[in-house]
This record gives C-alpha cells, sequence and structure tokens, in this order.
C-alpha cells in the first residue's frame, strides 16, 4: 500500500509541477499512513486507492504551496484530516498554519497527527466554527471540502478581511465566487475535468 502510493506521488508529480525530494516523499507516506489507519471510524476522506489518494488527495494540496511565499502563515477552513494543509507543511518547512475544524473528534486526529509528524511547532489546532477564530497573523486562507461550501462562501468573504483565498472546487464554487463579484484566477487540477484550485487575491 505504501509502496503505491509513493509510486503514484513519483509517476505523477511533475504533471502538477513538482519535483519533491526523497525525504518530503517519505513524510507524505507516513501521513497517508496514519489516515489509512484511522479512516474507518473517522471518514477523513472517501474511498480512494493508495495511487487516488496520493494525486487527488496530495499532489492536488500541493498546488497551493506556489502561492504561499516564504514563511508564510496560512488559515485552513474546515480541515477535516488536514487537507490541503498538512501536505503543504510536511513539504515545506517555512510554513506556519492554523487549522480551524469545528468537529471535536477531528480536531483530537489532527493534534495526534501533528504531534507524530514533528509539526507541533509551526501548527496550531482550532476547535471551532470559523467565524469564531481570529486568524491573526495569517496572509492566506484556503478550504477544499467545507461543508456547505458555497452557502458559506459569503461568511467566509467578510471573515477573510485582505487575505488570499486559496480555495479548491468545480464550476459551482466559480459561479458562487463570481456571484461575491470577487477576482480570481483558476488553475484546473491534472488528471481532473471539473476540480479547480481558485486563487483570489487580496
Amino acid at each position: 500500500m505504501r509502496n503505491e502510493f509513493t509510486n503514484s506521488i513519483l509517476a505523477n508529480q511533475e504533471l502538477f509541477g513538482l519535483e519533491l525530494p526523497e525525504d518530503a516523499i517519505e513524510r507524505l507516506a507516513d501521513y497517508y499512513a496514519i489516515i489509512v489507519e484511522h479512516n474507518p471510524i473517522l471518514h477523513l476522506v472517501g474511498p480512494c486507492t493508495p495511487a487516488e489518494f496520493a494525486t487527488r488527495h496530495i499532489l492536488e494540496s500541493l498546488t497551493m504551496a506556489k502561492y504561499l511565499p516564504n514563511g508564510a502563515k496560512f488559515a485552513d477552513i474546515g480541515t477535516g484530516g488536514g487537507l490541503p494543509a498538512i501536505p503543504c507543511l510536511l513539504v515545506r518547512e517555512d510554513l506556519r498554519a492554523m487549522l480551524i475544524e469545528s468537529k471535536e473528534k477531528k480536531t483530537k486526529f489532527l493534534d495526534m497527527v501533528i504531534a507524530k509528524l514533528g509539526l507541533e511547532k509551526r501548527v496550531r489546532v482550532v476547535n471551532k466554527q470559523f467565524p469564531e477564530v481570529d486568524p491573526v497573523g495569517c496572509e492566506s486562507v484556503t478550504c477544499r471540502a467545507l461543508d456547505k461550501f458555497t452557502e458559506k462562501l459569503p461568511s467566509i468573504v467578510r471573515w477573510k478581511l485582505r487575505r488570499q483565498l486559496l480555495f479548491f472546487g468545480g464550476p459551482n464554487l466559480r459561479d458562487a465566487l463570481n456571484a461575491q463579484k470577487l477576482t480570481f484566477v483558476e488553475r484546473l487540477m491534472p488528471l481532473s475535468e471539473q476540480r479547480y484550485l481558485f486563487v483570489v487575491n487580496r
């Protein structure tokens, strides 16, 4: 299972504009192993093969790293199992993050993952709804799989103030961003026909 995961990273990373060092791939594989262990109980991600997890969840998450400047701090809303934040933190040691997750079981899981992966000094986990949180020091806000994402978008836009937005989604999210009269660029995810990274600048 681990070999299938790492082989998929190696085979597909160039499609995503990445060239990951071997030690970073090993850290990502460690993270994947923890997800697999706890997924049956916590439902962190939908059913997928190791190869699909590598591309759909890991490499896709890493596409946002190019929009984070050196030393950046970002907030991840509704992070669940830690996507897209944790892959970026594992690959780039200069990044810091605030992981915002309202479900207590998932925040306990995140605390455990962060400890196991040695990320404690760069990550803060917050067990609250995002409107209750002050994302102090964060230059960017990301979100990948928030429940009722498009319905909550107006609240997120008000909450973000002058922060960059890095959102993953499909055509419905594009429509919602347009409805908010936001200016953005979009990047189609490799190996997908309708998954995008939407970048909304400050």
